[in-house]
């Protein structure tokens, strides 16, 4: 027997503990979306109703929902192995996967560490740097550098890193010591963002681990986007210091930001690449942690210098095989090539929308725009403003997920021409209602 929209939504309250969400407001006030199923760049709920995904649904659905290719390879797969544990023995999948990421890899990264989600590429990145550094003569080096406003995950490691203050305040007592360095996406604090960085590194180099940077757009700190310029700078002096750089590219990777790797955009490449998201086209949980040679030799010599950590889903076939596909696509279906056109209509339409009232600052980078909303209880993450558009947008066919007084659209990157130009019309309107109101 089917249950109804009501039972669904029922249990539901009754035993699910959300994420980023206010449980006691979700229980006694949220009409949910109750989605049962996906295709493309729509969502589909349960009464039939679709919703242009805005935001790829948390930025994974780079290929859109069900891709019928990514779905074959899964099947294909399946029928083989669904899982094989990746500690001293290998699949063909997981060996495959690894040749081929290093192939279109950053140059100099040579080496794939495989684990299931972003916080967990990220947290293999600080323990990798800090490790490198103890077993290979700077045992001094513990702490970390990132921007203000920075977001690079969940577990505890990788919310040290964060700074975005709502994150990190319930845990500020047991995270790991970072500095967090202005952000050269703040209006008007470029150069102060660099004096920054270069301050902290010449005085406290022989004490820091990595630097680690979100390249070109800080995502959850509310679609920052900074110059490439910046990268360039980082690399210059994490080399002057001898300093690993690490490029967060969870979100910015697979073409989000135009290029394969946001990092391609300045012409250099990290010590440790982190990747997530888009790597199995919102298949499965899937990720992977890319470093140099020279790190990866830093690891070897005697037991005692292994890198004693990993997931039990580490290269898991499944993740693995669809991965690979995912490759496949970007390259048959000129993925990256025909998103030129489809970022030129968001950049068009985000600079339209911020000549409204009441809007600010737009900005619009590869598959990305955003514009922030004056509103009465401010900026940041907490601010309302964002999911009244959100609402508005809801009635309108389109699911947003805004950041506090920021919208921002992410959508697929091989969304259609016409579902595009359909989603941009009605986040305008959207905007639009809430600021006459």
């Amino acid at each position: 027997m089917s249950l109804s929209r009501a039972d669904l939504v029922a249990i539901d309250k009754r035993r699910v503990w959300h994420p980023y969400t206010e449980m006691g407001s979700y229980i006694a006030e949220t009409d949910p979306l109750v989605i049962a199923r996906a295709e493309g760049a729509r969502l589909y709920d349960v009464d039939g109703r679709s919703y242009l995904d805005a935001n790829s649904s948390w930025w994974v659905a780079s290929l859109g929902h069900n891709h019928p290719r990514l779905v074959a390879a899964l099947a294909r797969q399946a029928e083989e192995m669904c899982h094989c544990a990746l500690a001293g023995i290998t699949h063909p999948e997981a060996a495959l996967l690894a040749d081929e990421l290093c192939r279109i890899a950053p140059d100099g990264l040579e080496r794939v560490f495989f684990s299931d989600n972003g916080s967990t590429a990220v947290e293999v990145a600080v323990k990798m740097a800090l490790q490198f550094a103890e077993q290979n003569g700077a045992p001094r080096r513990r702490r970390f550098v990132a921007l203000e406003g920075a977001f690079h995950g969940e577990t505890l490691g990788a919310a040290s890193l964060g700074g975005v203050e709502v994150f990190r305040r319930p845990f500020a007592g047991i995270l790991f010591d970072c500095v967090h360095v202005r952000s050269p996406a703040d209006d008007d604090a470029y150069g102060l963002a660099l004096d920054d960085l270069g301050r902290v590194l010449a005085g406290a180099s022989d004490e820091t681990a990595a630097v680690v940077l979100e390249p070109r757009v800080q995502g959850a700190a509310g679609m920052r986007v900074y110059s490439a310029d910046f990268l360039r700078h980082a690399r210059t002096l994490c080399d002057r210091h001898e300093v690993p750089l690490v490029f967060d590219e969870v979100f910015s990777g697979y073409g989000r930001t135009g290029p394969m790797w946001a990092c391609e955009s300045a012409g250099v490449s990290p010590d440790i690449l982190c990747l997530a998201k888009g790597f199995s086209g919102g298949m499965l949980p899937m990720a992977a942690t890319i470093t140099t040679e020279h790190v990866f030799r830093g690891f070897m010599g005697n037991k005692t210098r292994a890198l004693y950590y990993g997931h039990t889903y580490c290269g898991n076939p499944l993740g693995a095989a669809v991965a690979r596909e995912v490759l496949r696509i970007y390259e048959d279906e000129r993925i990256l090539e025909l998103a030129e056109a489809k970022s030129r209509a968001i950049a068009d339409a985000f600079i339209s929308i911020g000549g409204l009232p009441r809007v600010a600052r737009p900005r619009a980078l590869g598959m990305i725009g955003a514009v922030d909303l004056e509103a009465p209880d401010g900026a940041g993450y907490l601010a309302d403003a964002g999911w009244r558009v959100y609402e508005a947008a809801r009635r309108r066919g389109v699911y947003l997920r805004p950041l506090g007084n920021v919208v921002y659209v992410a959508p697929p990157l091989n969304i259609p021409d016409h579902e595009l130009a359909e989603l941009l019309g009605k986040v305008r309107e959207a905007i639009e209602e809430v600021i006459l109101e």
